[in-house]
């Protein structure tokens, strides 16, 4: 099957693509790393993080890793079933959920995730950390941790 033609499992999201240079002794080395969130709109969501010299491969890299870490996340009314505080390395962000046709009042990585997981409506802060890496990584940790309403 065609690359454009067969049917996608997953929505794919580029959040970051870094250029990484190296100095050597013959000079500088150059690689590229990309974040990748892919997610089903439906509870399902995964994180990768993929590095090559070159960023199509990188990206690559980063969808496989992604679909290799993919999470089920409870989704309770379009929104997360209940407020919580996650800390990762040195980013901190705060879930908490929001009334229907509240909306995604989220920044930065943390919106597309929230997006592509199915939560429509969400509020979050996030403090401290200007890493968008470290917040996606935090932000699926804290999607991780959710319990159902049940």
């Amino acid at each position: 099957m065609d690359r454009n033609t067969e049917k996608k499992e997953f929505e794919e999201k580029v959040l970051l693509i870094r250029r990484v240079s190296k100095k050597t002794t013959g000079g500088s080395h150059i690689t590229f790393s990309a974040l990748v969130a892919i997610g089903d709109h439906k509870g399902r969501v995964g994180l990768g993080l993929g590095r090559s010299q070159e960023v199509p491969q990188a990206i690559a890299k980063a969808i496989l890793k992604a679909k290799k870490s993919i999470i089920t996340v409870p989704i309770y009314k379009t929104s997360i079933p209940h407020s919580l505080c996650i800390k990762y390395k040195a980013a901190t962000i705060i879930l908490k959920p929001a009334p229907q046709g509240a909306g995604l009042k989220v920044g930065s990585v943390v919106r597309v995730i929230l997006s592509i997981a199915g939560i429509t409506n969400a509020s979050a802060k996030i403090i401290r950390s200007r890493n968008k890496i470290n917040n996606a990584y935090a932000t699926i940790k804290g999607l991780k941790s959710l319990k159902s309403k049940e």
